[in-house]
């Protein structure tokens, strides 16, 4: 079975800094496309950053220039470092990657469980 594991959320402070990171785990032959989304309160998850396997990033808007999403392939893990954050970055920020999984070799799109970063302002 595979999963992804989140850690690193918390409370912070405007202004401040958190990373967070994501382990998938599992029979696992490759790993395509991660990213990070979130959800805010009342709100609609939403894209904020993806890393293609060979690195390619795409950011939201509204966190270009305050977040970097990195990834080790070797380890199987994806970053979210974030700073400058601001309250209206209050969500809960969900991992996701598209996933090989071995024997099969069916691409499966698997999300963690969800990690909470609030900000305090």
């Amino acid at each position: 079975q595979v999963q992804l594991v989140e850690s690193g959320g918390g409370l912070v402070q405007a202004g401040g800094s958190l990373r967070l990171s994501c382990a998938a785990s599992g029979s696992i032959s490759s790993i395509n496309n991660m990213g990070w989304y979130r959800q805010g309160p009342g709100k609609q998850r939403e894209l904020v950053a993806t890393i293609t396997s060979s690195g390619v990033t795409n950011y939201a808007d509204s966190v270009k220039g305050r977040f970097t999403i990195s990834r080790d392939n070797a380890k199987k893990m994806v970053y979210l470092q974030m700073s400058s954050l601001k309250p209206e970055d209050t969500a809960v920020y969900y991992c996701n990657a598209a996933i090989r999984e071995w024997p099969t070799l069916r691409v499966t799109n698997y999300w963690g469980q969800g990690a909470q970063v609030t900000v305090s302002s």
